[in-house]
């Protein structure tokens, strides 16, 4: 979660949705994402809302609190069924996310999910991920998770070379996200993700090869991997200010990916999104591709983001201030913006572009056409999918992404 909020437009006090919103929600499946915002210790290149204990000491009390998060959470759950009203969908996934979900009890990560099974209802086979620091759970806490009905696991390990988790602040040691896989395995977990960050300062290619290799000997069924943003305001941010570590460029990145892709590829991963492969289809997070492909999700926790029905809104930051409006009986919500035509357009290429499968020509306008063109004969997307209607990334173009984005929605 973003610890920046955008504008918008006041939020109901209720919470209430414009009909449209709800129009062939049928059609569409339902997701819920639940922020957890607690951290032992803060990243220093994380730019999401998440807090400390010395963060939340003296800034919202007891509302703040941990120890009451759970019931909290479940109120959000709770005031989505009155929003949502009759609307019959079962949930498809859950997703929960952080902070560090995992340093909760695993017995209320399972409340936070019981509330939706109460509430909504899981579809059958629903996908159930939780994140996890390594260092956060241990064998009885992965057996408590898969008992509560989590069936996916996202490990954060980043890298496997202890003085690049140095400078990403990370508390773990190198070996114990391998650790977790086994341990998450013989839990019963059927899905299990390592999330791995590539061009911190100080990281060599061989560095960067040695936590790939690390990671696919722990025998996961997906992999994400993230190049490093130094966002403002953080640590690492500061710290390259003040030159005390180098900044990685662009092209180092590009060689990184290359390094991800030829090292995933020869061990049976398959990319279906830029920074996303699996070993199988039935392995890819079902949560995230929800996401790209413009569902709709309900986004439960501080400074936790939802779209319905073309609506998306975005809660208050602070535990605090969150838990207040709910015990008031107030949404969380800090404002809230209806979708054009046109903004649904663009989002479906920036975010289908990303995937596989790629987007739909018919969504470009003449000039975006004109640039898909120039595109494919430059070998950024692939030619037979885009004879078919398609624009598919190619490798290189998996490079240029973001880039090839910008011509297309012109």
């Amino acid at each position: 979660m973003p610890s920046v909020l955008p504008d918008g437009e006041p939020m109901p006090e209720d919470g209430a949705l414009p009909p449209q919103a709800l129009a062939a929600s049928g059609q569409r499946p339902l997701a819920f994402y639940l922020h957890v915002p607690y951290c032992a210790t803060r990243c220093g290149y994380c730019d999401f809302n998440t807090y400390t204990a010395s963060e939340l000491r003296g800034s919202g009390g007891a509302l703040a609190s941990r120890e009451n998060y759970a019931d909290t959470l479940a109120e959000e759950v709770r005031l989505a069924r009155k929003v949502l009203g009759a609307d019959p969908r079962p949930v498809e996934t859950v997703f929960i996310g952080g902070g560090t979900p995992t340093l909760l009890p695993a017995a209320d990560l399972g409340r936070m999910l019981a509330a939706i099974r109460e509430e909504f209802g899981l579809a059958p086979g629903a996908e159930i991920t939780t994140e996890a620091n390594p260092d956060s759970v241990d064998p009885r806490y992965l057996d408590e998770l898969r008992a509560a009905g989590f069936n996916r696991i996202s490990f954060g390990m980043q890298s496997a070379r202890p003085h690049v988790l140095r400078i990403l602040d990370r508390t773990h040691t190198p070996g114990r996200p391998e650790a977790c896989v086994a341990e998450a395995r013989a839990a019963g977990f059927e899905h299990i993700n390592l999330d791995l960050i590539y061009g911190t300062p100080g990281e060599s290619d061989e560095d960067w090869r040695a936590s790939l290799d690390a990671a696919l000997g722990a025998g996961p069924d997906h992999v994400s991997a993230y190049a490093l943003i130094v966002e403002e305001g953080t640590q690492l941010a500061r710290r390259i200010r003040r030159g005390e570590v180098p900044m990685t460029d662009d092209d180092v990145h590009a060689d990184r990916y290359l390094i991800a892709e030829e090292r995933l590829a020869a061990a049976g991963f398959h990319w279906y999104e830029v920074s996303n492969w699996a070993t199988t289809p039935d392995a890819r997070c079902r949560h995230n591709e929800l996401y790209w492909r413009g569902a709709d999700w309900w986004g439960a926790g501080p400074g936790a983001h939802s779209h319905v029905g073309g609506v998306r809104w975005w809660n208050v930051k602070h535990p605090g201030a969150y838990a207040q409006a709910l015990g008031e009986g107030r949404s969380p919500g800090a404002g809230r913006e209806i979708l054009s035509a046109e903004d649904r357009r663009v989002e479906r290429i920036l975010l289908e572009l990303r995937l596989v499968d790629g987007c739909p020509l018919s969504l470009l306008k003449p000039a975006g056409t004109a640039a898909a063109e120039r595109a494919l004969a430059d070998g950024l997307l692939q030619p037979e999918p885009y004879a078919a209607g398609r624009a598919v990334l190619t490798l290189r173009g998996r490079l240029l992404a973001d880039a090839v984005v910008r011509d297309l929605v012109d």
